[in-house]
């Protein structure tokens, strides 16, 4: 008799551990259905769209702008026609560059009125079929002979990714971030104390030190990082 009520106890033990691990089972089972089913309606809420017409370029060149500057920024670049024109006009102290919907990824830049004529001058030169190593030639000769100027600490954002989708009812494109450039012409790592190449990921650093291109480059990590 004693063996048979043993038999009977260890019997429930097991029954009572497998319907626990049953349940919690279930649970596991059912907080990975509703992840998936939300992680899908948050795509689908994004209403994700090609970047393929003027008001879209205007939109996502906006957001290499800080928020409370972006309704007065002027924005330039190429409409869907193919011309390089001025997609919106503005009258505060930034120019935004739109994406260039005829190379890969997307990228916009933000930058300081101040420093138009600089980057009219390079678009110019490509214009005309100088070689990257040449616009930067030109440039430096004319920087050193006063013709081109840049004041140290100008800034320019850029906003870049490799998808050319974005969010139509945020304007944020599809895994792009941003990255900023503090133009220092002639600085060196000697001068600002900076090293030449990053300490670590994400920190900053001088990049083409003791030329008229020289900046600081400032890479922050992305905001959706897991």
């Amino acid at each position: 008799m004693k063996h048979i009520i043993m038999a009977f106890f260890f019997a429930g033990i097991l029954i009572s551990c497998n319907s626990s691990d049953k349940t919690k089972k279930e649970i596991q089972e059912s907080s990975v259905m509703e992840s998936q089913t939300k992680s899908t309606s948050d795509y689908i809420n994004k209403q994700l769209k090609d970047i393929d017409t003027d008001e879209a370029f205007i939109a996502t060149a906006l957001m290499a702008a800080p928020k409370e500057s972006r309704s007065k920024c002027k924005v330039i670049g190429y409409n869907m026609a193919g011309e390089f024109v001025t997609l919106k006009e503005g009258d505060n102290e930034f120019v935004i560059l739109a994406d260039n919907p005829n190379q890969d990824g997307f990228s916009a830049a933000c930058y300081h009125k101040d420093l138009e004529p600089f980057m009219a001058r390079g678009r110019a030169l490509r214009a005309q079929g100088k070689t990257k190593q040449e616009v930067f030639a030109i440039r430096e000769a004319e920087m050193k002979s006063g013709q081109l100027k840049i004041t140290p600490g100008l800034t320019l954002q850029i906003y870049y990714g490799a998808k050319t989708v974005y969010d139509s009812a945020t304007s944020k494109v599809e895994g792009a971030q941003l990255r900023y450039v503090v133009y220092m012409p002639w600085a060196t790592s000697k001068s600002t104390g900076l090293p030449e190449i990053p300490m670590a990921s994400n920190h900053p650093w001088i990049m083409e030190p003791g030329t008229h291109r020289a900046h600081i480059m400032i890479s922050p990590l992305p905001e959706d990082r897991e």
